[in-house]
């Protein structure tokens, strides 16, 4: 072989001996890019044996079709799809799961018995009857139901007059209806020239509650400049009107008022004629622009990504059904189509802590000077606060590796509707430590725990605003409840000057931010080592006292005092504190939530809290387009007094301890140091989808 042979062998050889080291490299698992975690990503398993959680998980798709196909059956063939129901037929308004009584499903947890029976309630509007009604029917058993009965009078006490029903999305549009096609051609001329209304242009706000007494159906609406893509609540025109709906045929509707700045005519005709004549004075309000003030597109390019939240080693709970387990913690999680989030047998270490924990209603009190915001009160569960939890974002509305659970709906339609990722659970990592100490006294010695807590999310998107729920669970054996408000505030056409800044500030041209209140109601069924408890308030008081080393000095001492809360004795008539009837009457309540309260007694009872949570909202320029989470936050902390010997978060096996003389930077002494090795590779990160727009 000569030279020339050689020299060109060798060279193919070394070309191939590069190649191949640069695909090994370059390859999956090659040592020029980290492997990829081992660790498997979260998501709920389905329910595959009977237990706990299935007592209170939402009904299935195939449970809510089940109903709805025997309710059909058993009503006659005059039901209407409520998507398309008229307010003189009958329909199916909504079907949701019944919780089972205490008693029934402490019988089956705690001693062994049957389950109690599984059981829909269904809520019917009776238009299409000599006396309109809303009837509620308990419909069961499922998966197949075999009977109905009546709990209307049982649950409210009397029948239910059809004009407390909640909204139709079908009255709402036949309302607007009404509006554009019978109210608009009145004043054509004044709405094409003051509002550059071309037809499509003006979107409806509604006040509510609809009236001033009990059997009003006439609700005050604001209009709105509607520009695709743009929040509408932050255009006002300053335009509102009084629509009487109260008639089953909407031919029968009336506008009864027309407010415009500050002034009130008989209709838009009257509004017309003065327009006409040259006698009214108007403010002309411009198209706002897609991408102007009120718009959430980004102002500026893509840059780095936020701060990327992972377990080195896997989720440290599980999610099966609606059972959700950690190493300290188990609860079922449930989704209320009107009430939203709430967690039942709630265990600490095995032993329950709480029966009960859900959010009852959410209320907002508005303030200005035009009818429309001076009537509002929306009490949001009428709307429906799970009805209305749209599919949570991965890495904004949660952690990006959270479990998302999908939930179904049966409410205004008689089809089931699929809510994707609309509750997520996942561990938060609070870059706080729990608990800590650096000891420099005597020994040296370093302990800490990092804090984390595991937590179930929902948020309703109701109208303007957006509710962010948490049940949080913590690893000392507290439960916390919070809410975060976000989303749109609500505003008032800004047109009386200095006086219309009684209510609240300038946000806009001609924009006033309308002062308005925030109340959250929640339930906490406490069963505290057992269902006979107590509730006790200790506050401190500073009394004197001689100090004993030297009498002729006092001390100001702080000693306790105890008294005690207004709680209720639970009773099964007494499951919720609001009403979706309320809204539409609040003058003649059914029960009234003030009627709880009795003064029986409460030592050694089956008692549950009502706690309100609740903050005042000043709008702010800063709150336009969106008002931040950041400072809109309540709720409530439960927290362990003597129920346990020792904080029991020692028990985590996330704690951090070593001392003096030892190498922390070693995994055997020190857990953390682990990290940067576990963390070595690629996150398992599933694909970014959403599925709900």
């Amino acid at each position: 072989m000569n030279l020339k042979v050689v020299l060109v062998f060798l060279a193919l050889s070394l070309i191939t001996i590069f190649a191949l080291a640069y695909v090994l490299l370059t390859s999956r698992g090659g040592s020029s890019l980290p492997p990829r975690c081992p660790s498997v990503f979260p998501h709920a398993q389905p329910w595959t044996h009977p237990g706990q959680s299935q007592l209170f998980a939402d009904l299935s798709r195939e449970e809510l079709t089940a109903v709805m196909s025997f309710l059909t059956q058993k009503l006659g063939p005059d039901l209407v799809d409520a998507a398309q129901a008229r307010p003189s037929d009958n329909c199916i308004f909504s079907v949701e799961l019944q919780l089972p009584p205490k008693a029934a499903a402490l019988a089956h947890l705690d001693r062994g018995g049957p389950p109690p029976a599984r059981e829909a309630l269904a809520i019917v509007f009776f238009g299409g009857q000599p006396q309109p009604n809303v009837t509620e029917l308990v419909v069961g058993p499922l998966p197949q139901p075999s009977y109905m009965r009546d709990v209307t009078v049982q649950r409210h006490g009397g029948p239910l007059p059809y004009h407390r029903r909640p909204m139709l999305a079908t009255e709402s549009a036949q309302m607007w209806t009404h509006l554009k096609e019978v109210e608009f051609p009145k004043a054509p001329v004044f709405l094409a020239s003051v509002f550059n209304y071309n037809g499509s242009t003006l979107a409806a706000l509604h006040a509510t509650p609809r009236g001033l007494r009990s059997g009003d159906r006439a609700t005050w609406i604001a209009l709105h400049h509607n520009i695709s893509g743009v929040g509408i609540f932050l255009h006002p025109v300053g335009l509102e009107l009084l629509l009487d709906h109260r008639a089953l045929d909407p031919a029968h509707w009336a506008v009864q008022q027309v407010f415009y700045l500050g002034h009130y005519y008989a209709d838009l005709g009257q509004l017309e004629w003065e327009f006409k004549a040259g006698r009214l004075d108007v403010v002309r309000v411009p198209l706002p622009l897609p991408d102007g003030a009120s718009s959430l597109r980004s102002r500026v390019s893509p840059g780095p990504l936020p701060p990327l939240e992972i377990s080195p080693q896997g989720s440290r709970y599980s999610v099966q059904g609606h059972l959700v387990e950690s190493f300290l913690w188990t609860f079922a999680f449930g989704h209320g189509a009107f009430s939203g989030m709430r967690i039942f047998d709630v265990r600490f270490k095995g032993e329950r802590v709480a029966y009960e924990v859900s959010v009852q209603e959410c209320v907002s009190v508005y303030g200005a000077d035009s009818p429309k915001t001076m009537m509002t009160r929306y009490l949001d569960s009428s709307y429906g606060l799970g009805r209305h939890s749209r599919g949570l974002v991965r890495g904004v509305d949660c952690p990006y590796q959270s479990t998302m659970v999908d939930t179904h709906v049966l409410v205004g339609q008689g089809a089931v509707q699929l809510l994707p990722g609309a509750v997520c659970i996942f561990e938060e990592a609070q870059g706080l430590p729990l608990r800590r100490h650096h000891n420099q006294l005597q020994s040296h010695f370093y302990g800490g725990l990092a804090g984390s807590a595991l937590v179930v999310r929902s948020v309703s998107s109701v109208g303007n605003y957006d509710y962010i729920w948490d049940f949080v669970l913590h690893p000392n054996g507290a439960l916390e409840g919070r809410v975060h408000a976000t989303g749109y505030i609500n505003t008032a056409f800004l047109s009386q000057g200095e006086e219309s800044l009684l209510f609240g500030n300038r946000v806009g041209e001609q924009v006033l931010g309308a002062v308005h209140t925030h109340a959250f109601h929640f339930k906490l069924d406490l069963d505290v080592a057992g269902l006979k408890n107590w509730v006790v308030a200790e506050d401190v008081v500073f009394k004197p006292v001689a100090a004993p080393w030297s009498l002729e000095h006092q001390l100001q001492r702080p000693q306790l005092t105890r008294y005690q809360l207004v709680v209720t004795r639970r009773k099964e008539e007494e499951s919720q504190s609001s009403s979706i009837y309320y809204q539409n009457d609040i003058w003649t309540a059914t029960a009234a939530f003030a009627d709880f309260i009795n003064n029986e007694t409460l030592l050694g009872e089956d008692l549950v809290a009502w706690v309100t949570a609740s903050f005042l909202h000043i709008p702010h320029a800063e709150d336009v387009p969106n008002t931040v989470t950041l400072g809109n936050r309540v709720g409530f902390l439960l927290r362990p007094y003597n129920f346990f010997d020792e904080d029991p978060s020692i028990f985590s096996p996330g704690s951090v301890y070593f001392e003096k003389g030892q190498d922390a930077g070693l995994c055997s002494v020190n857990h953390v140091a682990c990290i940067p090795h576990l963390t070595a590779c690629v996150p398992d990160l599933p694909p970014f989808s959403y599925q709900d727009l």
